[in-house]
């Protein structure tokens, strides 16, 4: 188990797990650590606690010292020539007729590095618009390209259920989500119901998924013949949160009937 303290950066865009040096620093505050590109600055949205390695990066990147008032004022500054980049940025891809769509820059803490995020559907070479950014700003240019869930991730909105996004709130990682998880769910599969504004499948579908697979285990399949107390029938429907399931009895009509029992974890 390792002494772990979880800082983000650009409000949750990017999550970094570190060692607190021994340095005893609270939630909210804002502290200058070691990256491999240089120095960041980012917010405490977990103080100190016990990890275990297994779940760990390791050698953990360390915290160096709270940030002083002096060290928010370089942020700040450094804020401001990001948005310039970025502004900068959508300029030359339009002059250069590239097809970056431009989502977000940041520079980090000693200045040495500017990192630029776009999206593109196709391969794109930006050999000259790095050239022609470098020559503007004097720094180094990285350019990452990512996908439409990472720009949700990155520009937030409001998911269908009429809450801020989850990718923008709080999730810190992007889970496998299938279709199958909707039918799982029994869910309609109509794009507008079951996609974010992403396009992409709703990382929610994901977050009861588990809990439909074990309830449906004490319910019969649709579509199985089977023989109840008013005679043989077929599954038409089941009903998982009541653990019922409807049967066609033919002539005799449709019964409802309940699930195995529980075990009470379960219910």
């Amino acid at each position: 188990m390792l002494d772990v303290v979880i800082v983000s950066v650009l409000d949750n865009k990017n999550i970094y797990y570190l060692s607190p040096n021994s340095i005893n620093v609270l939630k909210g505050d804002y502290v200058i650590f070691e990256d491999d590109n240089g120095l960041l600055c980012g917010k405490v949205c977990k103080e100190k606690y016990l990890e275990d390695k297994k779940n760990l990066v390791l050698p953990l990147k360390k915290i160096i010292r709270i940030a002083t008032d002096k060290d928010m004022s370089i942020v700040e500054k450094n804020n401001s020539i990001s948005e310039k980049a970025l502004e900068e940025a959508k300029r030359i891809n339009s002059d250069l007729n590239l097809n970056m769509n431009f989502v977000d820059s940041y520079l980090n803490f000693d200045s040495s590095q500017l990192f630029l995020s776009f999206i593109s559907d196709e391969r794109v070479d930006f050999r000259e618009f790095v050239k022609k950014m470098a020559q503007k700003f004097k720094m180094r240019i990285e350019l990452r390209q990512i996908g439409v869930r990472d720009k949700a991730k990155r520009i937030g909105g409001l998911g269908p259920c009429g809450l801020f996004l989850c990718c923008n709130s709080f999730l810190t990682d992007f889970n496998s989500v299938s279709i199958n998880m909707a039918k799982n769910q029994m869910l309609a599969l109509n794009p507008s119901k079951i996609n974010g504004i992403c396009g992409r499948l709703l990382c929610c579908l994901g977050y009861e998924n588990d809990v439909y697979s074990e309830l449906k285990k004490s319910l019969p399949k649709v579509g199985l013949i089977m023989d109840t107390p008013e005679g043989m029938g077929k599954v038409v429907s089941i009903d998982v949160l009541n653990n019922t399931y409807s049967v066609d009895l033919g002539e005799k009509g449709i019964i409802k009937l309940l699930g195995e029992k529980r075990d009470e974890k379960n219910r």
